[in-house]
């Protein structure tokens, strides 16, 4: 069976869900799951099933029930997606390197 979509297309739609996620704010920070870098990597196959992998910047987080339904919620907006997985990692453990400098600049940590 030929493939779906391109390579280029899986790219292209990668990009699309990136762009969704960054509508994913954390509530405690207020900045989104991207920028804080939680999300460790987006696949997405011909089918559109999407999963997310993911971590919160502490275990045990009480958020993680909140951001998964925001990610759900947010990848509604990407026709491609059909199905959605929020995968919880907690490897590599998230240290505030993982953060963007936006985000960084938008909490004051150096």
């Amino acid at each position: 069976m030929a493939d779906k979509y391109t390579e280029a297309q899986v790219e292209e739609i990668k990009n699309k869900i990136l762009e969704a996620l960054e509508n994913v704010i954390d509530p405690e920070l207020g900045i989104d799951i991207i920028n804080l870098g939680l999300v460790y990597e987006i696949v997405f196959d011909d089918s559109g099933f999407t999963e997310i992998k993911m971590t919160l910047t502490t275990m045990g987080c009480p958020l993680a029930d909140i951001l998964t339904d925001q990610i759900h919620d947010s990848l509604k907006e990407v026709e491609e997606v059909t199905e959605i997985k929020v995968n919880l990692v907690w490897y590599p453990a998230w240290t505030v390197d993982k953060m963007s400098r936006y985000a960084r600049i938008a909490l004051g940590i150096r």
